[in-house]
């Protein structure tokens, strides 16, 4: 009995390592792919828009050039010693460049990610041990900085390079002293650097680090020195080469106060003053986590530091903000994923993508990258690893598990049902992006005028023969009846997203755990609606010449013009089918009816999705199937979030046998209702079972 069991547990114990090593081979193809991607987008681009910094090297006939100031053009923004360094590459062809260079720069990021990996702090689970290089490579490829660098040929990613090489990998710090100060000599604001070593004890490194930058940047200076007073003295340590200073590229300080429309005395005092306090609050916060252990943390924190107070951050040199994921926020296991969600989507995404077009946050927006680096410098609470929280953080609430009643679609194991609030920062920041993302696919999804026109005579010609053809009957009744023409007018302008929003607020409120069953729903629907744009582009009824119908919210077109109902620079107009104005409208319908705590409030909801087809139909902007396709979705998003999570309600026992130990089913289960005191009291109930529910 006893080698049977042995037997079963090492053979389970084989699978698990068996198919963690297929995960892992999995996400090194992906590295591959990626890597092979960024070199193709690369080498793809015409001569003159890629790697265009190295353009400082090609003269004439695509040959590379030594003659001249570096400083020429504004595209070169390395230091003498960079340009000392890169003066062999004369040698090379441009096209032989372009293939090395990417290359090299691709094996470094590479290197870099598996550094970072290595150095996680312990203790460090197996797991983690066997994915972090991988993923760790994955998040550094698709990143802005790494993109930027590759982009323009740039060598920012050595300089980070040689200091995680330096700090995390060597031990003599004589060595690590030289690390440091060849960084210093190809980034300035690396010189940083050499304050944590002194400050954590190295003082033999960091002494080491100011003398090999010195000693480098005089053998520039000695070798190049009218570039050298080009770029020390002209230029302020190059805080006036490459963009305007005052462009959203530099994410410094610097930059931000000159957007903020600062200049002259004052901007500097001003910069002076905040520069030096980030500096001392940043660098004792690093030697802090650096002697806790997290040396990798103290490294980014005072990555970020630099960034912030260099006098010019562009976008390739940012990726110490991003080494800021390794950093641990947060008691609740709920809370861990949202510092590390707001770094990756920072550096991944542009600010567009993140904040929504309004000018109170266009500050926020064009500064992002900056406020992430200030945070991490200054004020993100990271967990020490004498923190009880480190290891075990306060564990998420689950439901109990709901059996699925279809034996054929079993419910995902891993989608469980939590029944406490999400984290707010989180969930907006989820919303933002998906909702970004859906746009720009969104507006992808065309195929032309005359297909879209083709498709709407095809759905005006089934109505026709479903006598459900009301469009243009209607259409003119409300064009003709001004105060009825207002009000669908401004219903059709308006309360498509602020009632949606309103509903999912009130539900993050009171009634968490319904909250994710109903933003999965939505969620779901709007997926599927993608794909009947993308596959079935149709022009609605004020987009169909010859039929008559009256534009009543965008006034008289001219059919005429060749473009007119192609993509604008807000929406694309042949996006009809399904119509999400009706899908989300009976979407908010339905949860009203279902969740409504009063008797009298459900049949009100469904007034919104009534006066929502007679919007869309009186305004000509969407056809009578078109609601009827956002039905469908609506529904299918329904029955998707049932068959993968169950039902809404959930039931949690009054006395869980299992979990007490006798192993039997409970005895006596009862539901939760979904009110705000049910979703109380589920929130002190059972959390031990994994329910499969919407997350």
């Amino acid at each position: 009995m006893a080698n049977a069991e042995h037997g079963v547990r090492g053979s389970v114990a084989t699978d698990a390592e068996t198919r963690a090593g297929t995960a892992r081979i999995v996400l090194w193809v992906i590295v591959a792919a990626l890597a092979v991607r960024q070199m193709t987008v690369v080498l793809r681009q015409p001569p003159g828009e890629r790697l265009t910094d190295l353009e400082t090297w090609t003269g004439e006939n695509g040959v590379l050039r030594v003659k001249g100031s570096l400083y020429d053009t504004d595209r070169f923004t390395g230091t003498p010693f960079a340009g000392l360094v890169l003066k062999p590459l004369g040698a090379a062809a441009e096209q032989a460049l372009g293939i090395a260079w990417t290359t090299v720069s691709l094996l470094l990021v590479v290197a870099l990610g598996v550094v970072a990996a290595r150095a996680l702090p312990s203790p460090v689970g197996r797991r983690t041990a066997l994915f972090a290089a991988p993923a760790a490579v994955t998040l550094l490829m698709v990143s802005l900085p790494v993109r930027n660098a590759l982009h323009l040929g740039q060598t920012s990613i050595l300089p980070v390079l040689l200091v995680l090489v330096g700090l995390l990998a060597v031990r003599d710090h004589r060595a690590q002293g030289v690390l440091i100060g060849i960084a210093a000599a190809l980034q300035p604001p690396v010189l940083l650097f050499a304050g944590l070593l002194w400050l954590t004890g190295r003082r033999r490194a960091a002494l080491t680090g100011g003398a090999t930058f010195a000693a480098l940047t005089a053998v520039a200076w000695a070798a190049l020195p009218h570039d050298s007073w080009t770029y020390w003295i002209h230029h302020v340590a190059g805080a006036g080469l490459g963009e305007r200073p005052d462009g959203l590229a530099n994410q410094s300080l610097h930059g931000a106060l000159l957007r903020l429309g600062l200049a002259g005395p004052l901007e500097i005092t001003v910069l002076l003053v905040l520069a030096a306090a980030v500096a001392v609050l940043g660098l004792r916060r690093a030697v802090r986590y650096a002697r806790d252990g997290q040396l990798l943390l103290a490294v980014s924190v005072t990555g970020c530091v630099a960034v912030v107070v260099s006098p010019a951050s562009w976008q390739h040199q940012l990726l110490w903000v991003l080494l800021a994921v390794v950093g641990r926020v947060g008691k609740r296991a709920s809370d861990r994923p949202v510092w590390p969600a707001v770094v990756v989507l920072v550096l991944t995404l542009p600010g567009t993508m993140l904040l929504p077009n309004m000018a109170a946050l266009h500050p926020v927006r064009d500064n992002v990258v900056l406020l992430a680096a200030l945070a991490a410098a200054c004020a993100v609470p990271f967990l020490p690893r004498t923190s009880p929280y480190w290891l075990k953080p306060v564990p998420t609430d689950y439901a109990r598990p709901v059996a699925a009643r279809w034996s054929r679609v079993p419910l995902l194991p891993f989608w469980r049902r939590v029944l406490t609030r999400p984290n707010l920062l989180l969930e907006l920041l989820l919303i933002r992006v998906v909702y970004s993302a859906y746009a720009k696919v969104r507006l992808a999804a065309t195929a032309g005028r005359p297909t879209a026109e083709k498709h709407g005579r095809q759905v005006h010609s089934l109505e026709q023969w479903l006598h459900i053809d009301v469009e243009h009957w209607f259409n003119h009744k409300v064009a003709g009846i001004g105060w009825m023409r207002d009000f669908f007018d401004y219903y059709y302008s308006t309360f498509h997203f602020i009632v949606p929003l309103t509903i999912l607020g009130v539900l993050y409120v009171r009634r968490p755990a319904d909250y994710r069953w109903a933003r999965s729903t939505i969620g779901f629907a709007t997926l599927l609606a993608l794909v009947g744009f993308w596959l079935y582009p149709l022009a609605p009824p004020r987009l169909m010449p010859g039929l008559g119908f009256i534009d009543t919210v965008h006034g008289v077109q001219d059919f005429s013009k060749p473009d007119y109902g192609t993509l604008t620079s807000v929406t694309n107009q042949y996006a009809a089918m399904p119509s999400l104005h009706f899908g989300w409208s009976l979407w908010c319908g339905l949860m009203i009816l279902i969740l409504a705590p009063k008797v009298w409030m459900k049949p009100l909801g469904l007034l919104h999705p009534f006066f929502t087809v007679c919007a869309i139909v009186g305004t000509g902007n969407h056809w009578v199937l078109d609601a009827a396709g956002g039905a469908f979705v609506v529904s299918l998003g329904f029955l998707l979030t049932w068959a993968l999570a169950g039902p809404r309600r959930l039931v949690r026992p009054d006395r869980d046998p299992v979990a007490e130990g006798d192993g039997r089913p409970p005895a006596d289960v009862r539901p939760l209702a979904g009110s705000a005191g049910g979703a109380g009291s589920a929130g002190r109930g059972s959390g031990a079972g994994g329910a499969a529910a919407s997350t």
